[in-house]
């Protein structure tokens, strides 16, 4: 799985700061514990030759046991002389053999070493009369103080990692602000919102690239205005001969028996275009004052009545089956989306069959059905595209206008909801659409 660039961002800062903080750690636990070493084996070596000094002036006197003793610095010190008379120690009890043979056998020297699992460290001078002398000096508390100097150090890498991690999320997300205001802006205009804009930068190079996607976007939404326009336009000025050729139409239709064979049947073709041509211009009047205007003043509306209404007023043998619902909308526009639903089932399945209103959470729904041959799964969403008629021959003879089910999802996006079609057991296509409902139905 590809790493998002923000994540991209946050891991390098953290990686970059733990490499530096390991870096720094690592050389301060060598200097600090090179330094300390170094003074605790100066300090046992200059207590250790004062120490040999007293020996060697008690080395002939019955006192030297009692001197031994008192030159120990603490429980695990220990002392040994060595000499062909014998071996005198004080302190802890350490037998000779644990000691370095090289320490021993060739003095001066120090060396740390480990005595029955103590660490310590052995400091060896030579002593007049051949003998030898060998102090062990503790380093369990230098040991200590290393294992916090350590902890304290992995502690300091560990949290300057975090500090990285999270001050690279903060600056990716500071950094890429003005990236994510740019992918809102153009999601924004791709679901058809071509007022979207990106807000005036302070940077240079952001304020350019905000200016330039700016004047394109406002480029498009002229460009949508001019085509709306010329559309509402050319429909404008249809209408006025094509009520002329329906009225017409209706005349000859009326004398459809004075027109037999070819002539009627020309007559027949002739006003079903001239009908369905009609409609064309009504729906491009429609979608093109759509495009051109998001502004309506909505309403509480009791989605039940609506339906109730829309369904009485020309399709009253169609069954309804309505819950209380209330909606915030359009009425006219809610009124042509249901009608144009019905209509769509009426064209190509010779009818709605039923017609449901119910609340579904938060969501108003409203369900037409039709018993008809169905929607194929690949044209489910295109026969919801402009000029879109579905598969040639497969829903009707009446292909419609190609703009009624356009017109549904433009309406049905305004008021923040969506429609699909599914398919309805056992045959059949059930249109759904949704919007937000109102808290109190």
């Amino acid at each position: 799985m590809k790493l998002t660039l923000r994540c991209r961002v946050t891991l390098s800062f953290g990686f970059g700061l733990l490499v530096v903080t390991s870096v720094l750690a690592f050389a301060t636990w060598n200097l600090a514990s090179g330094y300390m070493l170094r003074q605790r084996e100066a300090s046992a070596t200059r207590q250790a030759e004062v120490n040999v000094r007293l020996v060697e002036r008690s080395l002939a006197s019955p006192g030297l046991d009692e001197l031994l003793t008192g030159l120990t610095t603490g429980p695990d010190s220990s002392i040994l002389v060595l000499s062909h008379d014998g071996l005198v120690r004080a302190g802890r009890e350490v037998d000779p053999s644990q000691l370095p043979a090289g320490l021993v056998e060739h003095p001066p020297g120090t060396e740390r070493i480990t005595v029955d699992g103590l660490p310590m460290l052995a400091v060896a001078r030579p002593v007049a009369g051949d003998a030898v002398y060998v102090e062990l000096f503790g380093l369990q508390q230098l040991n200590r103080t290393f294992a916090f100097l350590s902890a304290v150090l992995i502690a300091g890498t560990i949290a300057s990692a975090l500090l990285g991690a999270a001050l690279g999320s903060w600056a990716s997300r500071r950094a890429l602000k003005p990236l994510a205001e740019l992918n809102s802006a153009a999601g924004r205009i791709a679901g058809g919102d071509l007022h979207a804009r990106l807000p005036d930068q302070d940077d240079p190079d952001l304020a350019a690239l905000a200016a330039k996607f700016n004047s394109t976007a406002h480029a498009l939404e002229q460009r949508a205005l001019r085509d709306a326009r010329f559309a509402s336009d050319v429909s404008h000025e249809l209408r006025s001969p094509l009520t002329t050729m329906v009225n017409a139409g209706a005349v000859l239709r009326r004398r459809r028996d004075h027109l037999p064979g070819t002539a009627g049947t020309a007559l027949e073709l002739l006003t079903s275009e001239v009908d369905r041509f009609a409609r064309m211009v009504v729906d491009l009047l429609e979608i093109s004052r759509a495009d051109q205007t998001d502004d309506y003043e909505p309403e509480e509306l009791d989605l039940s009545a609506l339906v109730r209404n829309v369904i009485g007023t020309r399709w009253s043998a169609v069954p309804v089956e309505a819950g209380p619902v209330r909606v915030l909308g359009d009425r006219r526009r809610l009124d042509r989306v249901l009608a144009n639903l019905v209509e769509n089932a009426e064209r190509h399945a010779g009818g709605a069959i039923f017609v449901a209103v119910s609340r579904a959470g938060d969501r108003a729904r409203v369900e037409v059905e039709d018993d008809g041959p169905g929607v194929p799964e690949a044209l489910r969403e295109q026969i919801f595209e402009r000029f879109t008629r579905g598969r040639p021959g497969s829903r009707g003879d009446d292909s419609g206008s190609g703009l009624g089910l356009a017109l549904v999802r433009e309406h049905v996006q305004r008021h923040h909801g969506r429609v699909w079609v599914e398919d309805r057991f056992p045959h059949g296509a059930r249109f759904v659409m949704e919007l937000p409902a109102l808290t109190k139905s």
